[in-house]
């Protein structure tokens, strides 16, 4: 099977638990899985209150592959090879985020990862993204708990180029959206509460590799008049207000860096302008974008 049917099946096969043997050898056994790369296994031992990787001698001593074969002293080796570049596209809703990736995909040396909309419209049958804009205190937690999964597992993925420029992250996932519904009264204390256990317990945990945050700053204004033209189901019921409180913890966190912790350099790109300006702004962009960390 070639690299392409190996990643397709591993995009649309299911997380699955414990193995019977697993469950027998007295371990708890957490799967990470991600395209075209071999299972991760961390484990939880029952003596312990917090979890640990194995280390690289418990590794050999298992045949398990971990997080150590990925990820030394915090940068990421692949095949024993230098790290290479990941970006960050991050922005509001409607910003513009997908055109700055079409634009950047159709280089050869640039992988493109947009979020996984798709499955988080369709989780066995079942639409999570549009029940949680039809009642966000009821069904936050069940989007926000699949939306981290499955950004974590994009995080982890194989890279397939030199470049990867993902669309947002999951920082942004809990930064930006999830503390927007805490804020907003919109998500039960307890839901924010395990949310941000698991948020804390990846990034305390697993090397999240990043070189630099592309942040697409764009009115509220304006996004609200794109959404109005693109018409998506989910989002014709998103209101102006929802998107001026996305903004403002978008420039808390990236631009005055007031509220939490950024992770990589932030290259700003004014993105009110239209399609053509914007296309052009990515272009005089490119180097600084592709210079990663060096902006």
């Amino acid at each position: 099977m070639g690299e392409q049917g190996v990643q397709d099946r591993a995009e649309n096969a299911p997380l699955r638990g414990p193995s019977v043997e697993d469950q027998q050898s007295g371990d708890v056994v957490f799967y990470l899985h991600h395209l075209g790369a071999a299972r991760q296994k961390v484990q939880f031992h029952r003596a312990q209150s917090r979890p640990k990787l194995l280390t690289e001698g418990e590794t050999k001593k298992s045949g398990y592959l971990t997080m150590f074969s990925y990820f030394s002293q915090g940068k990421l080796v692949r095949n024993g090879k230098e790290k290479k570049l990941v970006v960050f596209i991050e922005g509001n809703i409607a910003s513009g985020k997908t055109t700055c990736l079409e634009y950047f995909s159709k280089t050869s040396n640039i992988e493109v990862l947009t979020e996984p909309v798709s499955k988080w419209r369709n989780v066995r049958g079942h639409n999570p993204l549009g029940l949680m804009y039809q009642d966000p205190t009821r069904w936050g937690i069940t989007l926000q708990t699949y939306v981290q999964l499955t950004m974590l597992d994009r995080h982890l993925s194989t890279m397939s180029a030199p470049v990867r420029m993902m669309e947002r992250s999951i920082y942004s996932a809990k930064y930006i959206f999830v503390e927007n519904l805490f804020r907003s009264g919109k998500m039960p204390e307890v839901d924010f509460a395990v949310l941000s256990e698991w948020f804390e317990w990846i990034t305390q945990n697993i090397a999240i590799p990043v070189d630099l945050i592309v942040y697409l700053q764009s009115s509220p204004q304006t996004c609200h008049e794109r959404l109005k033209e693109r018409c998506r189901e989910e989002e014709k019921i998103i209101p102006l207000e929802y998107l001026e409180a996305i903004h403002q913890l978008y420039e808390d966190w990236l631009i005055k860096k007031t509220s939490f912790n950024v992770p990589a350099p932030v290259l700003v790109i004014p993105a009110d302008d239209d399609l053509q300006k914007m296309l052009h702004q990515y272009e005089e962009n490119r180097e600084k974008i592709l210079a990663g960390s060096n902006v």
